[in-house]
């Protein structure tokens, strides 16, 4: 074969998408309740407040084994957004959502219709959480539970426009009463 016919089809060859090597099996639903949810909870009481009859008890990650224990936590869900973005990987593989009673919640069919439409967006929501959580290990790695509060909020921003996007855009948001607006208002 002549040279420039070998580059021809080598260049055709590379050209060509390569087939994925990822074979997603839990759905998106599954990987929410197994991984997401799980991490997420884990670092979001990982510093907190508890009243009890004592009085108040301040929790946050002390010993090394702590701080580890909480890192894994923000690897795993900096890792699920990678995840969630699997070509192929299904919102659910019974077309039920475990909310499904909940008002305003969308059908499995219907949030897998709105991913599909705009993929990039789905990505963009996806690289929030995953950001939200790269913060959450830097202040692991620097060992500073304030900062790890103020992650752990982005962790829930994230979380919430991801889900008022996709999972519940059409269920009816809370009504602040007349004095709660006012105050909210006043800087």
């Amino acid at each position: 074969m002549k040279p420039r016919y070998l580059s021809l089809l080598l260049l055709a060859a590379c050209s060509q998408p390569a087939p994925s090597e990822f074979r997603p099996d839990a759905s998106i639903q599954e990987l929410m309740a197994s991984v997401v949810d799980p991490a997420a909870d884990a670092l979001w009481e990982a510093v907190s407040s508890e009243t009890t009859a004592q009085g108040v008890v301040e929790h946050q990650p002390r010993t090394d084994a702590e701080w580890l224990a909480v890192r894994h936590h923000a690897v795993t869900l900096a890792e699920a957004a990678n995840l969630l973005l699997i070509e192929g990987r299904k919102v659910s593989h019974t077309n039920q959502l475990e909310d499904a009673h909940v008002a305003g919640i969308l059908t499995a069919a219907e949030v897998q219709k709105k991913i599909d439409a705009d993929r990039q967006l789905f990505a963009e929501r996806a690289h929030d959480l995953q950001l939200a959580a790269r913060e959450a290990l830097a202040a692991i790695d620097a060992r500073h539970p304030q900062r790890l509060l103020v992650a752990g909020e982005k962790i829930d921003a994230a979380c919430e426009r991801c889900h008022i996007t996709y999972w519940y855009p059409n269920a009816e948001q809370p009504k602040w009463p007349a004095p709660l607006k006012q105050a909210a208002a006043t800087p």
